[in-house]
Order: C-alpha cells, then structure tokens, then sequence
C-alpha cells in the first residue's frame, strides 16, 4: 500500500532549456576518467600503472580507509594517464577506450538466493558498492552495517533534471534484480517514492518488494534526504541507505548477465544547449562526445549535474561518477548597470523584489552572476521558507560554523546532506556557501564519532 507525503515548503525553478524525449546520436569517447574526487571522504589507493591493460570492471584502486571498497574500469582499454594535483593527489585515472568494450566476468545468480554476505562480496569485487550511499555523513556506505532502510527517489525535482520514467524505459528486469539485491542487504524495506499526480513508467509501478511512496510538492521532494525525514526520519546511531534508480538497473544488471556494465542514460540541457536531448552512454565519458557543435556561442558554464549541486568542467572535461546529467547556462560574467533598478521581468526571484513574480509560469535563462558579494550573516527566515524539513537550519548553520558538535546535533545534523540546502543558497541573502558548511559539519561529526 502506497503512502502520500505533501511536501508544501521549496521552489522550482524553471529554467530554458529542457531536455526533449528523444535520444541523440552521440560518437563513441576516446577516453573515460573515473575521478577519485567524485567520491567524498575517499584517500585512494593505485592498482595499475599507465600502460596497464584494463577491462571493464577490473579494479583501478581502492579506499586506504577500507581496501574492501573498489573502485573499477566502465570500459576496457589502457590506462592512458594518472592525473595527479597537489601534494600528488590522484585526480583522475584516464582509460583509452577500445573500440568494442571486452568485460571482466564475475560468477553471479539470483541475488534473493545469494544472501547478504555473498551479494555485499561480489558487489565489492565489482566496483559496483560505490553506487550505496549513507545518510547520516553523505559518504559511500559501511560494508559491514545493516541500514534500517534504503530509499529510491524515482524521480528529480531539481532544475531541468531528467525524466526517469523516460530515461529508465525497458529496464524493468534490471530494475527488479537490483532491488532483489538491496532487499538482501537491509532488515527493514526498501523505499520507492514516485511523484504523486503522475503516471509512473511501468518499471517502477511493477517494481516488487519495494514500500511505495506518491510525493508531491516542489523541489527538493525529489531529493531522497527530504522523503527519509517525512518517512524514516535519521536518529544518532542510526543510517540509512540509497540508491539512485539507474545504479539500482546498474547493479541488477551485473547479477543478471555476471558483468559491470556502466552504461547510462543522461540528458543534456539549458539555456546554452542547440539540442537538449537525452544521451546513451558510458560512465566517466568525455562530454565533448556530446557538446562539440551543440553549445551556443558565448562564454558558457558547463556543469556536470543539475545547476544547484553540479561541478563546474571544461566543455571537454568528464561526466561525474554520480551525475545524470549535463547542464551548460550563461557565465554571467557581466556587469549589470543598474540592474536592481530595472523592473526585473526576467529575473527570478522568491520574493516579490522584482515584477516577474507576477509570471509564475515563466521560464527563465539565468546565467551564474551572484549580483553581489558576501555579506554580514543575518537572520532573514528565508532558509525555512524552502526547506521542507522540521529543522531550525539558521541555527544548525551556526552551530557548524562554531563547531559546536552538542548544538549540532540537537539541531538535526544527523538528517540532512549538502544538496538539501542548495535553495537555502539560492535564496540566502547573505549569499553563505551554505552546501560547503553543511559538509564541513558532517565531516566534522563523522570525524568526532570515529
């Protein structure tokens, strides 16, 4: 039986440019990175050498904190190059595809039948455990814990995010052997929450074993860390686990057919976008395989992910290990004369500052300029406006910046990740970089808990 969650407090923002339900030709990439920094927390450890021939799936290194967790090859080919930045910190391991991909062979079956012990090995061998993360800290999950849950978002409230019920058509056998899998892994349910008022694609209203969820409200409902919070809310010593729909196909798939198969569906979109279409492709490829000849001109930001949570690349740089999307919107690097003068028809706003609030179905192309500088850290009541969770996040963001680890969790440290406060920026007057802060308090809980 299905449950209803009315999420009343957020904001979407429409944005130019989203992506059209078709799929466009895309080239192969010569090379695929798998970035270290994508992985919060991880200090890796190399398994191969530049030179070293890979297949899919074979192990690239591992994390020194726990040398269970791999991290694998999306395609076969040569390590071409290890990228290192200051210090020699690991920044990529880039691969020189073949030209047909040849994968490395696990021995798997039917995970309902493997058990816990045997599904958590071979998902570890595989490179495939990175895909489960954790709530509290946000960082990759504990092998060795049982979650009290694991949750499914099968759909994105975030700006131009992509259509999972397009992207995820025709993967319902995967789709059910991955959470034949979780289910193994957790002694409570598996969660799966749909937007509500919405026809969900067969393979998540078929989907077995799972508790469903209808959600309905503006951004972030999409966001799994706001539906655990209405559903299963995190107390201290408790975690939680998720899974982004296509890791869980991802994962089904590799106990399906006994290899790692990285392919993904992303879409491409914005304002700067010729063509915003969807895309199939490898984790880790290069994004000019999809960018060359599709970018207006113009000075251009290029984001691996959603305009909220996303990293900035180069037009040439790499998709994100957890990215589903590629978005590419003005710079913004303008001057504006008097731009809090002018009436304000194309500037997005929460409050009514400017006179578009009288359009609230416009879409707007906004590009990256911040219109102003930091400022002093006033209380102004906007967080609570666009955070649907029953926290005091002013006070929580305080708590962080003194660290005082007690406040912090009394205010709800435990509940929330970086991307629940990404409106918060938005709508900050004092422009905080309240994401960065959020983090700095959980590392420094995880830390303190160590």
């Amino acid at each position: 039986m299905s449950k209803d969650i009315k999420i009343k407090r957020g904001v979407d923002i429409k944005l130019v440019g989203g992506a059209d339900k078709v799929y466009g030709e895309v080239s192969p990439s010569e090379t695929y990175v798998i970035k270290p920094t994508d992985f919060h927390g991880v200090v890796p450890k190399l398994l191969v050498a530049e030179g070293d021939e890979v297949l899919a799936g074979t192990q690239l290194f591992y994390s020194k904190d726990d040398d269970r967790i791999r991290f694998t090859a999306p395609v076969s080919g040569e390590v071409a190059e290890i990228k290192r930045g200051e210090k020699r910190k690991i920044l990529e391991v880039k691969i020189l595809a073949d030209k047909e991909v040849r994968y490395e062979s696990f021995n798997t079956g039917n995970p309902a039948e493997l058990g816990k012990e045997k599904v958590t090995a071979l998902m570890l061998e595989a490179g495939l455990w990175p895909l489960v993360r954790q709530r509290p800290y946000d960082v990759i999950a504990n092998p060795d814990a049982t979650p009290k849950a694991i949750f499914i978002s099968a759909f994105d409230s975030s700006p131009l995010a992509p259509d999972y019920d397009f992207l995820m058509e025709g993967r319902e056998a995967d789709f059910q052997a991955g959470i034949d899998a979780l289910n193994t892994l957790t002694d409570g349910q598996v969660h799966l929450s749909t937007r509500a008022k919405s026809t969900p694609a067969k393979v998540f209203s078929d989907a077995q074993n799972v508790v469903n969820h209808n959600v309905s409200g503006p951004h972030p409902a999409g966001n799994v860390g706001i539906q655990i919070h209405h559903v299963d809310p995190i107390n201290k010593g408790e975690a939680v686990w998720y899974v982004n729909p296509q890791d869980v196909a991802t994962i089904g798939a590799f106990f399906n057919t006994g290899k790692y198969d990285a392919s993904k569906t992303i879409c491409v979109a914005g304002s700067e976008v010729n063509q915003p279409r969807y895309y199939k492709v490898v984790s880790g490829v290069q994004l000019s395989a999809m960018l060359n000849g599709n970018l207006k001109e113009g000075n251009t930001r290029v984001i691996s992910g959603n305009v909220l949570t996303g990293s900035k690349v180069s037009a040439d740089g790499y998709l994100g290990y957890y990215d589903h999307m590629v978005t590419a919107i003005p710079e913004g690097d303008e001057p504006e004369l008097f731009g809090w003068i002018a009436p304000g028809f194309n500037k997005f706003s929460t409050s009514r500052a400017f006179w578009s609030w009288l359009m609230p179905g416009k879409k707007y192309s906004l590009d990256t300029n911040m219109h102003g500088e930091k400022r002093a850290f006033v209380v102004t009541g906007q967080y609570e406006s666009v955070l649907p969770m029953d926290i005091y996040p002013q006070q929580l963001i305080k708590a962080i910046m003194v660290g005082d680890i007690e406040a912090m969790e009394r205010l709800g440290i435990y509940e929330v990740s970086a991307e629940d406060f990404a409106l918060c920026e938005v709508v900050c007057t004092s422009k905080m970089e309240l994401q960065k802060t959020i983090q700095e308090g959980l590392d420094m809980i995880k830390h303190e808990m160590s």
